[in-house]
Parts: structure tokens; C-alpha cells; sequence
């Protein structure tokens, strides 16, 4: 118990902060105690939302982050917590903001404060491209780790082995999500088509770029012969990119509680340190190679999550139904996992080795 408080410690405190400074904005807006209330509530449900949207990034981030050097991971939790925290639960709605409105940072920061109203309306007007860059980065994440024909471990057997094979078929992965983008965009106006497919098709880019830069650097450090590691810099690049894809959803789901910028950035910025101590979690205590299942929920729970984004940009669908879905198939394969240990006992055992 005592090791596991330790991985959260970190988290527990800011998360102390945070609400102690939720306490002073609830005041400060001159409502009493109800008013501080109200955004104890808010702050604590979109921190749960965050955390609940985003475990199945936990469970990825770990994937690449064991292969990493003890360095890089240290980094992770420093750097990449500045970024996930300042940078993509408060500079990047303010940056949507300053470009879709042509403000500089000073007015975009005076719009979110003054005017939250305004402020929520052009955030959730560039929801269309957010959901295709967004959607496209996640769905490729998802689909590259199925479509990879040197797996000899499946879950659900029957698909699996099938995308497998098809791995075969180079850029096939590709070629479905576009057919994707394509077939979404036919339901949306003209204009909102061109920015959805042109945002999806960025996504796309964009991971292969970040791969390539990954398999770069690997080949510099002589690595890439092993196969599954990553380059310090590289893998870093790969999970702050994938962070941000995940943030995106949070970010515009906020809105639904409040359109209070503080309110919002405390929130989220909750939850974005606690996936960050349970990502640290998992590879310390190994997790990922004692469940045998569990990789395997996290990348079906995210190519749902990356198809839902895409969606989204025709349909509403509420953030806790994706949420719900993630959560339900990272459960199902942890399931599935113990399942598989306790009929395989010498399989476990050897793991546990």
C-alpha cells in the first residue's frame, strides 16, 4: 500500500492545490458557500471525466514508455506534465481561440475571462477539425498496433488475425481510415467536409511523422534491430502527441459543465496528473506483462475513442459514453487476462519471474 501511495503522491498534492484554489475562485466570484460548492463539484467531475477518457492513454503511454531510458521516463514526468497540464488543457484552447478569432494571446486570455460565452462559441466552432486531426491520430494508433504481422498474441482471435494478415497489404491501415474520412465528410456542409477532411489528413501525417522521427532516432542509437524500443526523444515526441489527441476530447467536453477557463484548466489538469501516475504505475509494477489482455483493450478502447471523434463532428455524443466504452473493454481484457493466468498458472509464474 505503501508503495502505491507513492506513485500517487505527487498527483494527491496537486490535486490539493488545485482545489484549494477552486475554493478562492468559488469566492471570489462573490456567490458564498454555494458558490464554492458549485465549483469544488465542477472541478472534481471534469477531473473524473479526464481520468475516466483517459486510462486507456495510461495503458499506452506505459506500452511505450517501458522501452524507454530511465531518463526520458523521469522526463516524461516532468516536461511532459508541464506540457500536458499548462500547455494542452490551457494554452491550446487559447490558442484555437486566438487563431479562429485573430487575437493576439493577451485578448484571447481577456476573452476567456471577461467573456466565457464567446469564448466557449469559438472553441467548439473549430470542434470539426479537432475532431479530424484528433480522431485520424488516435484511429492510426490504434489500427498500427493490430495491423503488425509479427504478433503472435490476440485477444479478440478472430478480428486480430485477420488485421494481421492484412498487415500484409502495406499502408492498408491508411487506406481504411481514409475511406473513413471520406465516407463522414459526404454528411457534412461543403466547407465543414473540407476543414474535416484536411484536419483528418494532417493526423494521418502527422503520425507518420512522429513515427519516422522515432524509427530515426532509433537507427542513430543502434536500436533498430530490437524492434519495440524507442529512442528517448522519439518516444517522447510519440506520447506527448498522443496525449494532446486525448486532451482534445476533455477539452471540448468541458463546455457541457462550464465555460470558465480556470474552472476547466483545474479540472482537467487534475486528471492529466493522475493518468500521468498511473502511466509510472504500470511500468513499475509491471502490469503490462502480468495481464496478457490489457495492451490489447487499451488500443481497441482507443481506436473506439478515435472513431467517436470522428463522429462527433456530425453527431453529438456525450463524453461519458465514450468514456463508458473505454473503461468497459480496458475491464473486459483485464477479465479476460486473469482468466487467461489462472489456467495458464506456469505462463503467470514465469511473467512474475
Amino acid at each position: 500500500m505503501k508503495t502505491l501511495l507513492a506513485h500517487y503522491k505527487g498527483s494527491f498534492i496537486f490535486t490539493f492545490i488545485c482545489l484549494a484554489l477552486a475554493v478562492w475562485l468559488g469566492f471570489s466570484q462573490g456567490n458564498g458557500i454555494s458558490g464554492v460548492f458549485s465549483v469544488l463539484w465542477i472541478v472534481v467531475v471534469l477531473s473524473i471525466l479526464e481520468v475516466s477518457l483517459s486510462f486507456d492513454n495510461a495503458v499506452v503511454n506505459a506500452t511505450v514508455l517501458k522501452d524507454m531510458p530511465p531518463k526520458w521516463q523521469q522526463r516524461f514526468l516532468t516536461w511532459g506534465i508541464a506540457i500536458a497540464v499548462f500547455g494542452m488543457r490551457i494554452v491550446f484552447p487559447l490558442a484555437i481561440v486566438g487563431i479562429a478569432a485573430s487575437l493576439n494571446p493577451i485578448e484571447a486570455i481577456n476573452l476567456s475571462l471577461n467573456e466565457p460565452k464567446r469564448y466557449e462559441e469559438i472553441v467548439s466552432s473549430a470542434h470539426t477539425g479537432i475532431a479530424g486531426f484528433g480522431g485520424a491520430f488516435l484511429t492510426m494508433v490504434g489500427l498500427n498496433f493490430f495491423f503488425d504481422g509479427e504478433k503472435d498474441i490476440h485477444w479478440i482471435r478472430t478480428v486480430e488475425e485477420f488485421l494481421a494478415k492484412v498487415s500484409n497489404i502495406k499502408a492498408a491501415e491508411i487506406a481504411i481510415l481514409v475511406l473513413g474520412l471520406y465516407g463522414i465528410s459526404l454528411m457534412l456542409p461543403e466547407e465543414e467536409a473540407l476543414t474535416f477532411v484536411t484536419a483528418g489528413m494532417l493526423g494521418i501525417v502527422t503520425y507518420i511523422a512522429v513515427e519516422a522521427i522515432g524509427t530515426l532516432l532509433d537507427m542513430a542509437d543502434n536500436k533498430a534491430a530490437e524492434g519495440a524500443a524507442r529512442s528517448g526523444l522519439g518516444g517522447f515526441l510519440y506520447l506527448e502527441v498522443l496525449d494532446a489527441s486525448f486532451s482534445f476530447d476533455g477539452v471540448i467536453g468541458a463546455f457541457a459543465l462550464t465555460n470558465n477557463m480556470l474552472i476547466i484548466a483545474l479540472g482537467l489538469s487534475i486528471g492529466a496528473m493522475f493518468v500521468r501516475s498511473m502511466t509510472i504505475h504500470l511500468v513499475r509494477a509491471g502490469t503490462l506483462a502480468q495481464y496478457r489482455y490489457l495492451e490489447h483493450g487499451a488500443f481497441w478502447a482507443i481506436i473506439v475513442l478515435g472513431v467517436i471523434m470522428l463522429l462527433t463532428a456530425k453527431f453529438h455524443i456525450p463524453e461519458v459514453i465514450t468514456g463508458l466504452i473505454g473503461a468497459t473493454l480496458i475491464m473486459i481484457s483485464l477479465w479476460w487476462s486473469v482468466r487467461y493466468s489462472k489456467r495458464h498458472p506456469e505462463e503467470a509464474n514465469a511473467t512474475v519471474d
